[in-house]
């Protein structure tokens, strides 16, 4: 029996070029990569195409040919820093994109960078060393990150920036060695699900901060449940250019970091060995504050329960703002600051 593509498959073997591909495709083309090497970068300006390589390890992109000058700036990036695969329209947003099955490795900008686009799935993709950020998505919504791995890059592994519209989900990713695992940078409607980070130095952060030139932002009811987050002590922050994400805060050993939001629930997380490798100014595994000095606001409103905060130094959860407008019930969580906070089981010496 053949097993001959669809008429709507397109087949790429290493050699050939897939942006020519990526640029012939109408809405509803699936473009298959064969296992091998690719030396190029690509921008997808077209909805409703679906880029498939062999998997992970098998079909891998890494730098080659010239930048595309069109593509937004990255956030973060010196000028002109070109990223794996650009999702990116020349008028409207680009809607209904996958990507599936590829490691992206090397770039100077990000592995994957979205930036106005609707319905993108990203699946079972690696981003492995990218200079500035791992999957960086900007100004998009309804998102879908799936059964990923990000490591390696100065900022964030998986980074939703400005993503306000319809509910984005982040699910059974593998985070490591970045500055943040998991970024939700002045982005609502987010779910974090099944995810693990480990070895970056913050494993989650969700962040409201105002910044010069940028759109408003505000970061409201997410969900971050049923992620392992394990021994995130790398240093970041403080504007030392050799430590991860120099333009930030110094930070090291966060599991989880709530920072000025509004109705986010962090729910049955298990967070554990967190010990700062350098100063940090957030004291705890996790930590709840405000962003106010920024520009942002007093979190309010914001959920932690049934959660496993233990084995962290110097604190399980510290909470740097009004106790009464949060809502602590079933933790696990021996070490605080103030101690003794309800929902809380286990205060230190007992």
């Amino acid at each position: 029996m053949s097993l001959a593509p669809a008429p709507q498959d397109v087949l790429v073997a290493p050699g050939q070029s897939i942006q020519e591909a990526l640029d012939a495709a109408g809405p509803g083309v699936t473009i298959r990569l064969e296992a091998g090497t690719y030396a190029e970068h690509l921008w997808i300006r077209h909805g409703g195409v679906t880029l498939v390589g062999a998997g992970p390890g098998r079909t891998v992109l890494r730098p080659g040919g010239e930048p595309t000058a069109s593509i937004p700036q990255l956030t973060d990036a010196p000028e002109g820093a070109v990223s794996g695969i650009s999702v990116h329209g020349t008028g409207e947003p680009v809607e209904g994109v996958t990507l599936r099955g590829i490691t992206i490795t090397g770039f100077p900008g990000a592995g994957v960078h979205a930036h106005s686009a609707t319905d993108l799935t990203v699946e079972d993709v690696a981003v492995e060393d990218n200079a500035v950020w791992g999957i960086y998505l900007r100004e998009s919504e309804r998102l879908t990150v799936r059964r990923c791995q990000a490591s390696g890059s100065q900022y964030g592994g998986v980074a939703l920036s400005f993503c306000s519209g319809d509910t984005s989900l982040i699910t059974d990713t593998e985070t490591h060695t970045n500055g943040f695992g998991l970024f939700v940078d002045n982005s609502s409607h987010a779910r974090l699900v099944g995810n693990r980070a480990h070895g970056n130095a913050a494993g989650v952060m969700l962040l409201n901060q105002t910044y010069p030139g940028e759109p408003p932002g505000g970061v409201r009811d997410c969900l971050v449940i049923d992620n392992d987050i394990h021994a995130n002590n790398l240093a970041a922050g403080g504007g030392d250019p050799e430590v991860l994400a120099p333009a930030g805060p110094p930070i090291s050993g966060v599991g989880v970091a709530v920072i000025g939001t509004t109705r986010v629930a962090l729910v049955h997380n298990r967070i554990s060995g967190h010990r700062p490798s350098g100063f940090s100014v957030m004291g705890g595994a996790v930590t709840l504050a405000s962003s106010k000095e920024w520009g942002g606001a007093d979190p309010v409103d914001n959920t932690v329960l049934g959660n496993e905060i233990t084995d962290n130094e110097p604190h399980d959860l510290q909470v740097g703002s009004d106790l009464d407008r949060q809502l602590f019930r079933g933790n696990l969580a021996p070490v605080t600051d103030p101690a003794g906070i309800d929902g809380c089981a286990g205060e230190a010496g007992q």
